[in-house]
């Protein structure tokens, strides 16, 4: 009969596990990058609502006209608007967003990795967010 130690496994699986955590995403995928500018627009799209990807209804842009424009999120630069929409999109459901949008998202010249890249980012901040958000237990 053979012996198999679990608590080694876990532990091993643990370690493993800090280590690539402290790499982080892009040491295991080196060549995928975001520059400076894009990890500003991934970062603004934090606070962008879904509704910002819709284009905006006659009645919204009549409002608008009458009270004053709202702020528009939308970008010039058609790449990076790509990249501020699937951050809306990954900010709010992760890497459950539509396979259209992925599409779009690459068809603007991001690679898959930087894909990958980007909504690990996003799901480390979000738990990272979500862990300093709990009440500590009083000892």
């Amino acid at each position: 009969m053979a012996y198999v130690a679990f608590q080694e496994i876990g532990a091993a699986r643990i370690a493993v596990g800090a280590a690539v955590a402290q790499q982080g995403a892009a040491a295991i995928r080196p060549d995928a990058r975001l520059s400076a500018l894009e990890w500003q627009v991934v970062a603004l799209a934090r606070r962008d609502r879904l509704s910002s990807l819709r284009e905006p209804t006659k009645l919204t842009r009549a409002i608008g006209s009458i009270f004053g424009d709202a702020r528009n999120p939308r970008l010039a630069d058609p790449s990076l608007e790509s990249l501020r929409r699937m951050a809306v999109l990954s900010w709010h459901h992760g890497y459950s967003v539509p396979s259209h949008e992925v599409r779009a998202f690459l068809a603007a010249g991001y690679s898959p990795d930087q894909y990958e890249l980007m909504v690990d980012s996003i799901s480390t901040a979000l738990g990272d967010s979500r862990r300093s958000a709990r009440p500590v237990a009083a000892e």
